[in-house]
């Protein structure tokens, strides 16, 4: 089980334009920036490719698509090399821009896109669960945000409120 081998696999799915653009997200997205941690799935976000005459994102074709290389279902996931990937669909500003923002990282010689260390963590204040609030104080105890960058992103997004109530709970 490789990351390496699912990565192989966005970038294709990609260059035959069955999506639009990706990128990885979620706990395996922050063990480019942290300490990794146990994942039982990979996120990745995508830029859904538009249907002709339909207003309904489906991610169908994308399954197809996986299916002939051989993956199979499972729940909600699409197993792609003993890994469970998870297709979100960007959705909303913050991710909208997070996914625009992504950055390149190299993995043993394969191009992948990762959401960028600032857009994870306001992603994780955002979605405001207990194991998004500890990876958000991994990622301030790491030192692994420009906090001027992640603080206009917490005040562009409206988090403004939720991050004061972040900062008071587990910062002082």
């Amino acid at each position: 089980m490789k990351i390496q081998d699912v990565i192989v696999m966005l970038n294709q799915i990609e260059r035959d334009g069955v999506i639009k653009r990706y990128a990885i997200g979620g706990a395996v997205g922050a063990t480019f920036y942290l300490e990794p941690v146990s994942t039982l799935d990979v996120d990745v976000f995508i830029a859904f490719k538009p249907q002709q005459e339909s207003i309904i994102v489906s991610p169908t074709p994308i399954f197809d698509y996986l299916r002939g290389f051989g993956c199979k279902m499972e729940g909600e996931y699409i197993v792609i090399s003993g890994w469970p990937v998870q297709f979100l669909p960007v959705s909303g500003p913050l991710l909208e821009e997070a996914l625009d923002n992504a950055v390149e990282v190299d993995v043993e010689g394969e191009p992948a896109r990762v959401l960028a260390a600032e857009y994870l963590a306001a992603l994780a204040l955002q979605t405001g669960r207990a194991k998004d609030k500890a990876r958000l104080l991994q990622f301030i105890e790491a030192h692994a945000l420009d906090r001027k960058k992640f603080e206009e992103l917490v005040e562009r997004h409206g988090l403004t409120d939720t991050w004061r109530e972040f900062q008071r709970q587990f910062l002082q």
